[in-house]
């Protein structure tokens, strides 16, 4: 059937389908250690009249479809495990709508956070999307994938900050879920159905966004603990006192000597926390003053803080360059990612457990965190191709996620299930899984939406 789809799809579609071999290889792999498996056709979407057109060409043929963005996460979402039809949407990038007044605008799914908020700030709306997830993600993917990042502790995730979207489902037809008030009780929450879903429902085409005022002033802190016990209890109370803090980050010592010898830089090769305060110029000082104050309680040490845009961005370097920091670790490694989250109670225990099973684990571990908001990650660098270390690798996750489960937490705070995490959603959610393949057997009977991912 794949040839007689291919036939079709370059009668409907012409020079925007590509089955040139590393075009296909490039769009059948994210950022992470998963084995490439391309695509059978790669199709170069410009629209969604182009997105509907595919996907009725696939339904009839009973191809599978496949959603590509820029290939940045981390769980295998995007790798074409039954072949198929990949639809690439980076040329959907035209920003469609903005509202300054509302505080919302309405983007192609492909537009990316980056390019959204240079848009943002040539047209002087002193506004900005905050949601950082660290890669220049599309807006689309983030939706897909329920993004967040960096800045979840004080503006939430994509699913706080999606309004409304455009989604062509499996059989061709195009449906609005939500819209742009900031409230609703019409009905089904439809929007938040397809926020997460990874593409196995449909194909998300456009996104309405809240956005949020520019801060007046920014200020960054960064500070360094005898233990991470140390800074995970100066976290919690900095919170409990009510402090308005936008970004919470932990590295640990392993970590912070990888982004010391990544990015040439000289930090404390210890357990250590990068803070950012928005407000007023008056009150990102007082906030990091009040935060100084909790964290001496807590034995801190070397206690820095800035507040113009090069310091800010020489202190967040290290953060920044986190997961790049940790796969060089080891020449020719590949990043084995993976994440939890647990109430932020029980942040310090769920690291704790999971220092000690990686204390005998045979290649670097470096952990990193938000730990506003709970979540913490752990890049192993691996070698591909080596199965022992793949193994290895992959039952000490199995172990976080075991952790993080009896702690009443998640499998997974933001990378998202793919087909990374399929066991650990059953383990996490038990027959509620069932559930989900109705929903999905009932808006894909075919199973031809990104199949294979999140249910296997």
């Amino acid at each position: 059937m794949i040839e007689k789809c291919l036939q079709a799809l370059r009668d409907a579609l012409g020079d925007q389908v590509f089955t040139d071999r590393d075009v296909l290889l490039e769009h059948g792999k994210d950022s992470a250690h998963h084995v490439p498996q391309a695509p059978d056709v790669v199709v170069e979407a410009a629209s969604t009249n182009d997105v509907q057109r595919v996907v009725r060409i696939c339904s009839e043929y009973g191809v599978p479809i496949i959603p590509f963005g820029t290939g940045t996460a981390v769980e295998g979402g995007v790798v074409a495990i039954h072949g198929g039809v990949c639809i690439d949407v980076q040329k959907m990038n035209v920003i469609k709508r903005l509202s300054v007044a509302d505080m919302d605008v309405t983007v192609e799914a492909g537009v990316t956070r980056l390019q959204l908020n240079e848009y943002l700030a040539e047209q002087g709306t002193g506004l900005h999307f905050p949601i950082d997830p660290g890669a220049d993600a599309s807006l689309g993917g983030m939706a897909a994938t329920r993004a967040s990042g960096t800045t979840a502790v004080k503006y939430g995730t994509m699913r706080e900050n999606v309004l409304g979207l455009e989604v062509v489902l499996a059989s061709g037809e195009v449906i609005k879920a939500g819209g742009r008030a900031r409230k609703s009780s019409a009905g089904y929450d439809l929007t938040h159905l397809f926020v997460g879903s990874e593409g196995t429902l449909g194909l998300i085409t456009e996104v309405t966004l809240k956005l949020a005022p520019l801060p007046e002033a920014v200020s960054a802190a960064v500070c360094s603990f005898i233990s991470i016990d140390a800074a995970v209890a100066s976290v919690i109370d900095v919170m409990s006192a009510g402090i308005p803090v936008a970004r919470i980050e932990l590295l640990d010592e392993i970590q912070m000597d990888a982004v010391n010898r990544y990015s040439s830089l000289d930090y404390e090769v210890a357990p250590t926390l990068f803070f950012e305060f928005h407000g007023s110029d008056a009150a990102v000082v007082a906030d990091a003053e009040r935060t100084r104050t909790i964290l001496d309680q807590h034995s801190a040490m070397n206690f820095t803080w800035a507040s113009g845009l090069g310091e800010r961005d020489r202190l967040w370097e290290a953060r920044h360059n986190g997961y790049y920091a940790a796969i060089g670790l080891r020449e020719g490694a590949v990043g084995y990612v993976t994440d939890v989250c647990v109430p932020v109670s029980q942040l310090a225990e769920c690291i704790r457990r999971t220092k000690v099973d990686l204390l005998d684990c045979s290649v670097p571990a470096p952990l990193f965190g938000h730990v506003g908001d709970g979540n913490f990650h752990v890049v192993f660098p691996i070698i591909p191709g080596d199965d022992a270390e793949l193994s290895e690798v992959k039952a000490l996750g199995a172990k976080m996620v075991e952790h993080a489960l009896a702690l009443g937490g998640t499998c997974t705070g933001e990378h998202g299930i793919g087909i990374g995490k399929i066991d650990a959603l059953r383990d996490e959610h038990g027959s509620a899984v069932d559930t989900m393949r109705s929903i999905k057997a009932a808006l894909d009977p075919k199973n031809l939406m990104n199949p294979g991912k999140l249910f296997g």
